[in-house]
């Protein structure tokens, strides 16, 4: 069971955006920062356990060329092995700054030369895959940055070329050290996903086809692929072969998260529906193949639920925010 905590106070209302909540705990510190998206700013706030915010920061998109301030698609903290950096997109560029959002360390404007006059450009999508940060944009493409140790020598050093139409979303998870592993999943609007192998350079194992409707957000959790799409479905893919696992009808409407608690296997997802579900993940050693239970479903009554976020590795809390909503609700296992 989870209860609900003291929330969060926001300057504005998050955006109707899919994934639009972002979360970095800092046990060190007794810290967790959270990252919203409204319009051409992102609000960064820090909050001690009980949720007492004490501090908050506002970011907004580089200009770029253009008249009116470009909106912001998503903010993101990526946690590389030497550094965590906060990644920032929008329908100009992405920009990446120091965790806490003090110092900009790079900008890359999107070049719109290939976009019809019709079509929007923006970037969408980030994860963190060892030294590596990948975005995901509105051509399909998915662009790979190399993050140095330390300083602002960011490189672009590869476009992976796997999907037709805008990515959705990205997620990662460590490679095991294994050869072929699967380790990193994309995401697009025709519900298409991809299956990478990182590295130095990346490698598309396996394409998993759509039905006709999008994902707006996937994860991966010891090989198997859990995507959310947009007729409420959640479906578990062998992320290797692109076996399906698993399809439960999980919301009675479109689902925009989905995250993971690694150490226990959770999955959370949040939808449109006003509902979030917590399911508990696991192999069956007969068959290998991913079970799911049903653990938690919790109503956020009156709300168009627009982010979720565990907010620690054990999936303990978690984290809600919505659009017209002036708060980030914050809930915790009893």
């Amino acid at each position: 069971m989870f209860r609900r905590e003291r929330s969060i106070p926001l300057r504005g209302s998050a955006a109707a955006l899919c994934n639009n909540l972002s979360v970095l705990q800092l046990p060190s510190r007794n810290l967790t920062h959270f990252g919203v998206v409204h319009g051409p700013s992102a609000q960064l706030v820090s909050a001690a356990p009980e949720g007492v915010p004490l501090a908050q920061r506002q970011l907004h998109a580089k200009e770029g060329a253009g008249v009116s301030p470009p909106l912001i698609t998503q903010v993101h903290w990526c946690v590389l092995p030497f550094r965590v950096l906060l990644v920032l997109t929008s329908h100009r560029g992405i920009q990446m700054y120091e965790s806490d959002g003090s110092v900009m360390v790079y900008w890359h404007a999107l070049d719109s030369g290939d976009a019809s006059p019709v079509q929007a450009v923006f970037a969408r999508g980030i994860a963190a895959s060892g030294h590596f940060i990948c975005v995901g944009t509105w051509s399909g493409r998915i662009l790979v940055f190399d993050i140095p140790a330390k300083g602002p020598n960011i490189v672009l050093s590869e476009e992976l070329a796997g999907h037709q139409t805008p990515v959705t979303d990205i997620a990662t998870e460590p490679a095991q050290g294994q050869d072929c592993v699967a380790d990193m999943v994309t995401a697009d609007d025709s519900g298409l996903l991809c299956v990478w192998r990182s590295g130095p350079e990346f490698k598309l194992l396996t394409r998993i086809p759509g039905f006709g409707v999008p994902c707006p957000s996937v994860q991966l959790w010891h090989g198997t692929v859990a995507a959310g799409y947009g007729d409420g479905q959640v479906r578990l893919y062998e992320a290797g072969t692109g076996t399906l696992h698993v399809q439960i009808s999980a919301h009675a409407r479109a689902i925009c998260a989905l995250d993971l608690a690694p150490e226990v296997g959770k999955l959370l997802s949040a939808a449109e529906d006003t509902f979030v579900h917590i399911w508990k993940l696991s192999r069956s050693p007969e068959s290998g193949y991913t079970e799911v239970e049903h653990c938690h479903g919790e109503c956020v009554p009156d709300t168009q639920v627009c982010g979720a976020r565990f907010c620690d590795p054990s999936g303990s809390s978690f984290a809600v925010t919505g659009y017209d909503l002036a708060e980030i609700l914050r809930f915790s296992s009893v």
